[in-house]
């Protein structure tokens, strides 16, 4: 019996075998903190009710009582302030949590990021096989479901040795590295990811020039549907 054959953009060869790349993402705890780190932030999460939830019936707006020291009308133009429920009286309402910055990254607050220290040859762009181990669950979690609506940045980044321009080209060089990795390697689609290089520009540990910071010289991935 002929077996129906898999498409080749779907399949991630470990070890001389066809696996699914999405399939292999779910069982893979690398992958799997990266989809948790790329997936988009959101702020204030409410938890959907019960299907045989009764929604709560509107609220009643007590009746005015007119007070001797205020009157009992707002002044025209102000419509009368009612505190926010659970708050007590001549007390601000707290805001909504906000998230911070990604642990390790220099990515804006509350955009999902993550980044990645990449070994390259000194001076080069050629990735290492050493640089493709270190990528490949970044390439299983962007082909997985869970990413695959999201578009994504590839940022190229340097560490201070050598002068400013030659380290912004190197740093481009390699984006674009690492972006033809994901798409040739593990079949992301070429309009979802984008590459630029950063140079020395946005340093993740600050050090004085040429000064040689392994941590600096990587790759952060930035979720662009945040």
């Amino acid at each position: 019996m002929r077996r129906a054959s898999l498409p080749l953009a779907g399949l991630l060869l470990v070890s001389g075998l066809g696996v699914p790349a999405p399939a292999l993402a779910q069982r893979d705890p690398a992958a799997l903190e990266l989809i948790e780190q790329l997936r988009p932030r959101t702020r204030g999460i409410r938890l959907p009710a019960p299907a045989d939830a009764t929604p709560p019936a509107a609220p009643v707006a007590p009746a005015a009582v007119p007070s001797p020291d205020l009157p009992a009308t707002p002044s025209p133009g102000f419509p009368p302030q009612t505190p926010a429920p659970g708050a007590s009286a001549g007390k601000p309402e707290a805001a909504p949590p906000v998230a911070s910055v990604a642990p390790g990254t220099t990515a804006p607050a509350g955009v999902a990021a993550v980044s990645i220290t990449v070994t390259f040859p000194s001076g080069s762009a050629m990735l290492t096989p050493q640089a493709e181990a270190t990528l490949a669950p970044l390439g299983r979690a962007l082909s997985s479901p869970d990413l695959a609506p999201y578009r994504f940045r590839i940022e190229g980044h340097t560490d201070s040795v050598g002068d400013a321009t030659s380290n912004q080209r190197l740093s481009e060089r390699r984006a674009e590295a690492v972006r033809g990795y994901l798409v040739a390697k593990h079949g992301v689609a070429p309009g979802r990811l984008e590459a630029i290089g950063l140079g020395e520009t946005r340093l993740l540990v600050p050090t004085p020039d040429g000064w040689d910071e392994p941590r600096n010289r990587r790759v952060q991935v930035i979720n662009l549907d945040d």
